[in-house]
Parts: C-alpha cells; sequence; structure tokens
C-alpha cells in the first residue's frame, strides 16, 4: 500500500465515523435538504441520472429518486458485475431490485443498461475542489474512466453529507475530480 491509499483510508476511516455518528433523524432530514438542493440544479429532463440506494449511513436518495419519477426523469442505478465493474442499469417504480453486494440491492437482468449523463456519486469523503474518496474497490473510478474513454463526459455530483468534508483528499493519477459536491448544506462548485 502506498503512502497516499494509506492516507486515503486513515481519512475514510474518520470521515465515515463521523457520518455514523449523526442520528436518523438527522439523516432523515440531511437526505431531504441533499434532495431539495438537487433539485435546484434545475436538471433537464431527457437526462439520464444515475443515483445510488443507500448503504448503512449514506445519504438516502430515495425521496430524490421518487420525486424524479414523478417529474417523468430518468434514473438508473449501479449494478455490480463482478468485484471491479458497476453498469448502470434503468431503474423505474416496477424494476424488479436484486441484491447485489455491500447490503444494497440493484435493478435485475431485464433493465436496460444505459450510460448516465449525471452520476450522483457516494463519498466517504470529499474536499472543496472536489477531491473525492470514495469506499476503497474503486468501483466508480473505473466506471468514469470507462465513460471517458468512449468521449462521455458526465457531470460528476457527490453526495455526502458536509460532515464528511475535510481539508484535502489526496489525488492519484487515476482520480477523476467532482464537478460539484451535494450536501446538506446546499452546492458546493468545486474549485
Amino acid at each position: 500500500m502506498t503512502d497516499i491509499q494509506t492516507l486515503k483510508k486513515d481519512i475514510r476511516k474518520q470521515a465515515l465515523s463521523r457520518r455514523d455518528e449523526l442520528t436518523i433523524e438527522e439523516r432523515t432530514a440531511f437526505s431531504q435538504q441533499i434532495k431539495d438542493a438537487f433539485f435546484e440544479l434545475d436538471i433537464a429532463t431527457g437526462v439520464m441520472t444515475s443515483a445510488f440506494l443507500p448503504i448503512k449511513t449514506e445519504v438516502d436518495l430515495n425521496g430524490l429518486i421518487h420525486e424524479m419519477w414523478e417529474q417523468k426523469r430518468d434514473v438508473c442505478l449501479p449494478y455490480m458485475l463482478d468485484k471491479a465493474h458497476i453498469e448502470f442499469r434503468i431503474y423505474d417504480a416496477d424494476t424488479m431490485l436484486v441484491d447485489n453486494g455491500f447490503g444494497t440491492v440493484a435493478p435485475n437482468d431485464a433493465s436496460d443498461v444505459v450510460d448516465p449523463d449525471v452520476m450522483l456519486v457516494p463519498l466517504s469523503a470529499f474536499d472543496e475542489t472536489g477531491g473525492r474518496i470514495g469506499y476503497g474497490a474503486g468501483f466508480y473510478d473505473r466506471a468514469i474512466a470507462k465513460l471517458l474513454e468512449a468521449d462521455k463526459t458526465p457531470l460528476l455530483i457527490g453526495v455526502a453529507f458536509s460532515c464528511q468534508q475535510v481539508e484535502l483528499v489526496p489525488c492519484e493519477d487515476h482520480d477523476v475530480p467532482l464537478d460539484m459536491i451535494l450536501t446538506e448544506n446546499g452546492l458546493i462548485i468545486a474549485d
């Protein structure tokens, strides 16, 4: 493990510990505020947005997803293909969900695979420059790299609670910075 990887591991542990200290009531209220902040972005209809369902104490985007459906917006969710790769599958109210590891569910094989135009990215930690630390498995890093290799440039929006913000995220060559971050305190445009 490199020095940067060790540092990221320590930052991840500390940020997730702070997130875990939030009460259920705080996480619920903050998730609602994050949903409201997302809709202030006024992303056009017809734009495919990847969301995620919460694992453990993550931001809960269920309310955001349901409001997107009510507005006839396109939503997809990540599906883990193996221990290294994800793809994004269409998700709507009729989609059958299946267990997909890490304590989450995902659209089944009957759902179409799509490339998101906007990616709501789960975070362990972030900084105001758009640096992000995920959970260490690199799923989103590889998915973003695959899109960029196909000349697709999704809008990358990190989603986290403000307690997960750190002063500086150490970056490696493969790290792609976020364009913005949504927290309960509103939108942070990455510097």
